[in-house]
């Protein structure tokens, strides 16, 4: 299965749907995305709807699977999608949160703690605070 993901006019992800990959083979047997945009144009009856080609396995710009990462991440609801950057970006968890350009995600400015415990970002204090588990 393809998966696309539908933009508002802002580029806004507002709903991600699963396409048979036979929808995007064209006459020769290879995948066109533009296949797949107009069979959903076409399902919905909204011929001018913005839907992009997003990878289920694809994360950080790295494909779990070993195949070729798509649009650095996977497309979820509310995401943004970067023409520029050809990604789709998460929210901005933290106003002092920075994106880092390779995996078009979201890093805090202080590295998370590598001691297995569990942490909540405070964002006042831009710190990591422990969970109390007990």
């Amino acid at each position: 299965m393809a998966s696309f993901a539908k933009l508002n006019s802002d580029n806004v992800v507002i709903k991600v749907e699963s396409v048979a990959n036979a929808v995007l083979q064209d006459a020769n047997g290879i995948e066109q995305e533009s296949l797949g945009v107009e069979f959903l144009r076409t399902l919905y009856k909204e011929p001018n709807a913005n839907w992009k080609q997003t990878s289920y396995n694809t994360i950080g710009g790295i494909h779990k699977l070993g195949g070729i990462p798509f649009r650095q991440n996977f497309a979820g609801i509310g995401m943004t999608y970067d023409e520029d950057r050809d990604a789709f970006i998460p929210k901005k968890p933290f106003n002092s949160w920075i994106l880092n350009e390779n995996t078009c995600l979201w890093e805090s400015p202080v590295a998370y703690p590598n001691d297995d415990q569990q942490y909540n970002w405070n964002e006042q204090n831009q710190t990591w605070e422990l969970i109390d588990n007990s």
